[in-house]
């Protein structure tokens, strides 16, 4: 039967296989260009494909397939990327309405589109569909692809549109309801995207990408537990990005709960937005260090918030500060306290950083505003705050430790409230002393008054007697100053006071000036007995106390007080040797007084008492006997010392010599001498009448007359008339008359302008003009005596000229008199005046090696005092560093902040940073600048150059906050060195650049 079966369908097969052949033959004759291009199309070898579609659609005659192949045509132009592809397929549709494929078209090529990733081209093509013509599972394709495509080209609203429709869908529902919860989850809609994230049930969907946004979530609604939970069950299958937002997620939910120990490892992973942390992250990880106590980890975070202007950098700004303190660093925390109190986001912060800058500011010194200005400004912003008395005590007390006593002083007269009568005592007191060192001596004896009349603390109140009466000393009030020093003694605290041990020298000195030297001996002698007393001090009382034995013929014990006076290596040496001497002659000793003086020639060839010695070894040979070593002694005077005041005196003398020897020729060569060389002095006087003696000895009074008139200062006439002139002015100025003297001196000079009597005349005129204070009526005078040669006034005249042009600055006009009286000086102090005010000069000329050369000369002085020597030091130091010398300079500077006060020494200090930082020793650079800032606030210059010294080594030592921050406030504060405010622009622009490359390149595991 099986057999009949298979013989029945054989031969239908066969009586049919004629028709079916003749059928397919025919068919594929005719759509074979088509078919194979169809086949092509399929397997996605479009261009091979559009060649046969082509020929199908030149070579058919069925509309079917000619609408077929236009179609193929266009969408294979659209895969292959052909221009006017898209044209293309739009023809088709309009020449084949009536296609079946004409809604396929659209959607086919949107589809393609969308399959590609090519959204914006995907949504051009969806909005062409048809959608009434789809099926349901083509629509609700349509509908997902969509609201897809909006969503990936942001634009939410619509795509929200889109995906609602298919929200339900048992396919596209679950991936619908994902990027529904994710556009709620981008617009900060929580609440939404959890409720979107919790109806989505395709488990795919659940393991692939929900985690790890439920986890960013529940953080975001505070579910910190949850967000902890489910960020470490995301973080084994996460990828590397997403494993340091997990990070970040768990460490900053930890971190919000105040776990901190467990938050730390986790934001230590994180790698930051694009591999950079932000400010919060930097603080978030600094807070935790901070609350494990771990303050050098915290400050390693907190210092990296550089340019913050928010809350959470206000916050960091301040716990910076802490940390700061809590190391004991103040002058850190003083800066991050400052940046917190800048700042308005958290009043209470703000507040309490600025008392904290306040009192910081106070303890530390602060180089960007005075103390006082800040402890006044938390006075002015929060007045009647309970901080009040405190800080208002700190101001006062600010001004004293900064030593800006006139504001102290200000504030306590404008205000007693900011201080007791002992603070209003000791700033008067202080002011006074200010003012004493300013040579403002009537000004300071004013205030010493005041000082004394507020008499809380006794050991001000003798202070203030003391310095009242050196004030008056120095006003030349002798008599009132010996009656101070009287009452100073007196007081009950004198010996509790350090001035106590020069009150019997002052007081020697008082009587000494008033030549009372009888009452100066015993003040002298006590005064030597003052233990302690500087040696400096002790030597000149010793000097003095000599001084008063010898005037009073006490010669024996004057010797005594030279002896030991001498024994005491200084400046004194050879004075007391020469007095010596002296003392031996009184005493009858001529040999012994020889010997002495020979001795003394010999053994101090650079004194410049050798004059001194010539001559009165010269006198006492030619008064017993010894007319040839008399001579000698005088001409070896004349021949080193020839502008010596002595000079004329031997001159005069060896024509004495010569006339009482009768060798009137030799005496006349002599005398004449005199007036030719010293006309201005009292010698050529006395030369001149001794001439006219001994011409009319030799009868030969017209040869005397024919020499007279040739000499322009001789008054062979009207002599009673200049004399009388002279003495009534002089007989004014003895009596104190002043005004009085001023005008006969000056009528005196009117009448006789080149009188006998003239240059003592302008001298003296000179004088009391400036004892006055018209030193520009002084002036004049002086120069009249200086320039007339070598008199006894000489010295003092010229010293007078050098002090009056360097006290207008006027160092051009000082120079050739500065020359003449280094050159000519028998008092060292005015030789290392005139040494001291050259080197100055020729440093204003840029002479360097000059200045070199006299720094050196003024510190070889003796008995200098330190601020002449901290000149000397920083004349050397800015020569060196002009000349490149930084050795030098190094050197210099380091021996000036030992020695210096006021803006020297502030300028040494930073010279001090400076050096230290070009060493590489930055924290003791730092400590330099800190004490310039503290003890020096008032230059500011200096103090902005610290500052960008102090920038540089924080930035060395790795502390960008503080480096960028002192940057900051040096462009902020100091805009009156706008050559400054530059560097540090410069410097902060460095700074910030290498600080973001190193951010850029260093993990942030190690943050």
């Amino acid at each position: 039967m099986y057999l009949n079966y298979i013989a029945v369908l054989l031969f239908w097969l066969g009586a049919l296989a004629p028709a079916i052949a003749q059928q397919t033959a025919t068919f594929t004759d005719a759509n074979k260009p088509y078919q194979e291009a169809l086949s092509l199309y399929r397997v996605q070898q479009y261009r091979a494909a559009m060649v046969l579609f082509e020929d199908a659609q030149a070579t058919s005659n069925d509309d079917n397939i000619k609408a077929n192949s236009a179609y193929y045509l266009a969408n294979a132009a659209i895969r292959l990327h052909q221009r006017g592809a898209d044209s293309a397929m739009e023809s088709f549709v309009k020449q084949y309405p009536t296609s079946t494929k004409r809604n396929a078209a659209f959607l086919d090529v949107a589809d393609y589109y969308f399959d590609t990733g090519k959204y914006p081209y995907a949504l051009k093509w969806y909005k062409k569909v048809d959608q009434n013509t789809l099926s349901r599972s083509d629509l609700e394709r349509f509908n997902f692809n969509t609201g897809y495509a909006y969503y990936s080209s942001n634009r939410p609203d619509q795509a929200e549109q889109y995906l609602g429709k298919v929200s339900n869908s048992p396919k596209y529902g679950s991936q619908a309801k994902y990027y529904l919860g994710y556009i709620a989850y981008e617009q900060d809609d929580y609440d939404g995207a959890n409720a979107r994230f919790d109806q989505i049930t395709d488990p795919a969907v659940l393991e692939e990408k929900m985690t790890y946004y439920q986890a960013d979530l529940n953080f975001k609604l505070g579910n910190f537990k949850k967000a902890i939970a489910m960020a470490e069950r995301q973080l084994a299958k996460s990828n590397r990005k997403e494993i340091s937002e997990l990070n970040k997620i768990i460490g900053e939910s930890y971190f919000n709960m105040k776990q901190y120990d467990q938050a730390i490892p986790h934001l230590q992973l994180y790698k930051g937005k694009r591999g950079r942390w932000n400010n919060t992250d930097y603080y978030q990880l600094g807070y935790c260090y901070y609350q494990q106590g771990d303050f050098e980890s915290a400050i390693g975070q907190f210092n990296k918030i550089v340019d913050g202007t928010n809350a959470v950098a206000q916050n960091a700004y301040y716990h910076l500060a802490e940390c700061y303190l809590k190391l004991d660093q103040k002058t850190e925390a003083l800066n991050a306290f400052r940046n917190a109190s800048q700042m308005a986001f958290d009043p209470a912060i703000e507040k309490d950083a600025l008392y904290h800058y306040a009192r910081l500011s106070y303890e530390q010194g602060n180089p960007y505003e005075s103390v006082p200005e800040v402890l006044g400004g938390y006075l002015k912003k929060y007045p009647s705050d309970d901080k009040e008395q405190e800080l208002k005590e700190l101001l006062v007390d600010s001004y004293i430790t900064s030593k800006n006593f006139e504001g102290a002083l200000e504030l306590l007269e404008s205000n007693r409230q900011y201080g007791d009568e002992a603070t209003y005592q000791k700033v008067t007191f202080y002011r006074g002393v200010v003012l004493f060192t300013e040579a403002q001596y009537k000004e300071a004896f004013n205030l010493f008054e005041k000082s004394l009349k507020a008499t809380p603390d006794p050991d001000f109140g003798a202070r203030a007697w003391y310095w009242s009466a050196e004030a008056e000393y120095a006003q030349g009030h002798f008599d009132k100053a010996l009656n101070r020093f009287k009452k100073f003694q007196a007081h009950p605290s004198a010996s509790n006071v350090k001035e106590h041990e020069k009150a019997d020298y002052q007081v020697g000195y008082c009587h000494f000036k008033q030549k009372q030297y009888a009452q100066a001996e015993p003040a002298f002698a006590s005064a030597v007995k003052v233990p302690g007393l500087p040696t400096a001090i002790r030597t000149d009382a010793l000097m003095r106390l000599g001084d008063c034995q010898y005037v009073t013929s006490d010669y024996r014990a004057a010797m005594a007080a030279y002896a030991e006076a001498a024994e005491i290596k200084g400046p004194h040496q050879d004075h007391a040797r020469l007095q010596s001497a002296m003392c031996h002659g009184f005493l009858g000793n001529t040999d012994a007084k020889i010997t002495a003086l020979r001795k003394f020639l010999n053994e101090n060839p650079s004194s410049t008492l050798q004059d001194d010695a010539l001559f009165e070894l010269g006198n006492t040979y030619v008064k017993y006997n010894k007319e040839a070593e008399g001579l000698q002694a005088y001409e070896t005077l004349l021949s080193n010392f020839g502008q010596s005041s002595f000079a004329p005196k031997a001159l005069l003398r060896q024509g004495l010599v010569h006339y009482n020897a009768n060798r009137n020729e030799r005496a006349l060569e002599k005398l004449k001498g005199v007036v030719d060389r010293y006309p201005d002095g009292e010698e050529a006087q006395q030369a001149a009448a001794t001439v006219k003696m001994i011409y009319v000895d030799m009868g030969q009074v017209g040869a005397y007359a024919s020499w007279a008139k040739g000499k322009d200062r001789l008054q062979v006439t009207d002599a009673e008339l200049e004399e009388a002139s002279f003495e009534a002015a002089e007989r004014q100025y003895i009596e104190g008359n002043n005004d009085k003297a001023i005008a006969g001196f000056e009528t005196y000079l009117k009448e006789f302008p080149e009188g006998p009597r003239s240059t003592k005349a302008n001298f003296t005129l000179a004088q009391l003009y400036f004892t006055k204070g018209q030193k520009d009526e002084a002036l004049p005078k002086y120069q009249v005596v200086a320039d007339r040669g070598t008199s006894e006034f000489t010295e003092q005249a010229l010293t007078r000229v050098c002090e009056i042009y360097v006290g207008k600055s006027d160092l051009t006009s000082a120079l050739p008199f500065l020359d003449r009286l280094e050159g000519s000086a028998e008092i060292p102090q005015n030789r290392t005046f005139a040494q001291s005010n050259l080197m100055k000069t020729y440093y204003d000329k840029k002479d360097y090696q000059k200045t070199l050369t006299y720094a050196e000369k003024v510190l070889k002085a003796d008995n200098i005092d330190d601020r002449i020597k901290a000149d000397a030091q920083i004349m050397i130091a800015r020569s060196a560093i002009e000349i490149g010398n930084m050795e030098l300079a190094e050197t210099a500077f380091a021996a000036v902040v030992t020695i210096a006060k006021g803006e020297v020494a502030a300028e040494a200090w930073y010279y001090d940073a400076f050096f230290k930082n070009r060493n590489y020793d930055f924290e003791a650079s730092n400590a330099s600048v800190q004490k310039l800032a503290q003890d020096y606030a008032g230059y500011k210059k200096w103090c902005a150059k610290g500052l960008i010294v102090m920038a540089k080594n924080f930035h060395a030592l790795e502390d960008a906050f503080q480096a960028t921050y002192i940057l900051e406030s040096v462009m902020d504060n100091f805009s009156d060195f706008p050559e400054l405010v530059a560097e540090a622009k410069g410097e902060l622009a460095l700074i910030r650049s290498k600080e973001a490359e190193r951010n850029a390149s260093v993990s942030p595991e190690g943050n």
